[in-house]
């Protein structure tokens, strides 16, 4: 994967996390959303250099199955990302969605890394874009098994238009 030039994140995120840390976003600088997937984070960090990376997230919700159909219809840029101690980030709820505080498990033991998007915002219907229109990079997501989690792909060609 260390040859990977123009990538960005794909990501699912609970519709409700991003209507509430929009805001949070805006005000505290940056978002904080869990993962388990601290691997890929690392891997990240090691590629972008510092440099902001672009966040394509789509709404997920968690009684439905992951599909193809499914819309980004949110943007933002990843800005770094921590790994956690004993589940909680280090600001506890200063970077994080208020909606998580209704679910005890995402603040306490459940997410491996935060990772920090700002800039977060919605797009307008016009410029949504299907996950299946996206490109994957070697060693991301099959299009036949889309995403549960952040994956990388390759930056769509419309991603100026979108940020």
């Amino acid at each position: 994967m260390t040859d990977i030039q123009d990538y960005s994140i794909l990501a699912p995120v609970p519709l409700e996390h991003l209507l509430s840390g929009a805001e949070i976003a805006s005000n505290a600088g940056f978002i904080a959303f869990g993962s388990r997937k601290w691997e890929l984070f690392r891997k990240v960090d090691e590629l972008r250099g510092g440099a902001p990376v672009p966040v394509l997230i789509y709404p997920s919700h968690e009684d439905l199955p992951a599909k193809d159909s499914l819309i980004v219809s949110w943007v933002g840029w990843y800005v770094g990302c921590e790994e956690s101690s004993n589940g909680k980030h280090s600001m506890g709820m200063t970077h994080r969605p208020p909606t998580t505080g209704r679910y005890t498990s995402d603040n306490r033991g459940h997410w491996a890394v935060f990772w920090h998007v700002r800039d977060l915002h919605e797009l307008p219907a016009t410029q949504r874009l299907p996950i299946s229109a996206i490109q994957t990079v070697k060693g991301g997501w099959r299009k036949s098994a889309p995403p549960r989690g952040p994956e990388l792909v390759a930056t769509p060609s419309t991603l100026e238009l979108l940020l």
